[in-house]
């Protein structure tokens, strides 16, 4: 599904990415891990050309993504939910749901507000209010529902449990379970190590912008000493 090759990106001059290879096959969870600074973030921002790669190869379903803008990227079928999650504040959980609307893709069952509702109930019990009277946690399944209705092939997802509370995060590791079991591919980051390991196949160890473990999250789970080496703070 996703092919990432010798991926370098810089903010300036300074170098962040160095040489990040990674994939994602189709209806599989894979999670970028690692202490803040290690290049996360900025690996999704590559992949989906707000940071223009320096050198590499990006290829989503055997085409290649060089040079493509944002919006370019999205239509090809990927969908970002940045850490940020940039809901519009004074628009109904509806209004902005229809924001993200994008036509069926072949093969692919088109995503609809009452399926969105059935993943993350607490949507439909809020469906007339604005983003800006939502809890943090309500936002962040507002964007990813958002998001989903471009109907991607692929989700990139960034610190999709960063300051919710552990009865959300629960429901969002739920929600990434059944969007697997939708087929949909997915690429997260993450910093809570118990989250990665509930919902994903694959882990990838990112430091000072390089890839350091690739391997089964169910391995690095019973690794103590790699997990002490690269995660611990």
């Amino acid at each position: 599904m996703l092919a990432v090759e010798g991926l370098h990106a810089h903010y300036g001059r300074a170098h962040i990415l160095h040489g990040v290879s990674l994939t994602v096959g189709r209806g599989e969870v894979v999670c970028l891990l690692g202490r803040n600074g290690a290049g996360k973030s900025t690996t999704m921002k590559a992949i989906m050309g707000l940071v223009p790669p320096s050198a590499g190869s990006v290829r989503f379903e055997g085409a290649s993504l060089a040079g493509r803008p944002p919006h370019a990227v999205a239509r090809a079928g990927i969908g970002y939910v940045p850490e940020e999650r940039r809901i519009f504040a004074d628009l109904t959980v509806l209004e902005n749901l229809e924001v993200g609307r994008r036509p069926a893709r072949p093969q692919l069952r088109p995503w609809t507000p009452e399926q969105l509702f059935a993943l993350f109930p607490s949507l439909g019990a809020m469906r007339h209010r604005t983003g800006g009277r939502m809890s943090g946690g309500e936002q962040q399944m507002l964007t990813i529902a958002r998001t989903l209705m471009g109907n991607p092939r692929l989700l990139l997802l960034d610190e999709p449990s960063e300051g919710l509370a552990p009865v959300v995060v629960e429901r969002m590791a739920a929600a990434i379970a059944e969007l697997k079991a939708e087929g949909l591919s997915i690429l997260l980051s993450e910093q809570n190590l118990t989250f990665a390991g509930a919902v994903a196949d694959r882990a990838c160890i990112l430091e000072v912008g390089q890839v350091r473990h690739e391997g089964p999250m169910d391995a690095l789970l019973a690794d103590a000493p790699l997990r002490a080496r690269y995660l611990s703070v």
